[in-house]
């Protein structure tokens, strides 16, 4: 399994950017092969991580048309900076939630 970080600092995020990245989660999740994705923002600091079952799984989701639109709008209008890391999880541990 691999996960997808990605950081960046938001320069405005508006109504836009929100029903953008709630289609391109749903997209991601139900056609291809996204296993989860969880999104966190404190002030201008963004983090989203997305797992994924393999990286050619990842390769098709950044070519996408619609993700490579988005793309460029974070380019242009929603981040002044971002990093993305792709790392293969080697190890998982779960512990039961507390009942």
């Amino acid at each position: 399994m691999f996960v997808v970080i990605f950081r960046a600092t938001a320069r405005q995020l508006d109504a836009d950017y929100s029903a953008t990245a709630a289609r391109l989660r749903e997209l991601a999740l139900t056609q291809f092969g996204c296993l989860e994705f969880v999104a966190v923002t404190e002030g201008n600091q963004e983090v989203a991580l997305s797992y994924w079952p393999d990286e050619a799984s990842i390769r098709a989701w950044k070519q996408h048309t619609d993700h490579l639109m988005a793309q460029q709008l974070g380019r242009e209008r929603w981040y002044s900076a971002y990093q993305v890391e792709v790392a293969e999880i080697k190890r998982q541990y779960t512990v039961p939630a507390a009942s």
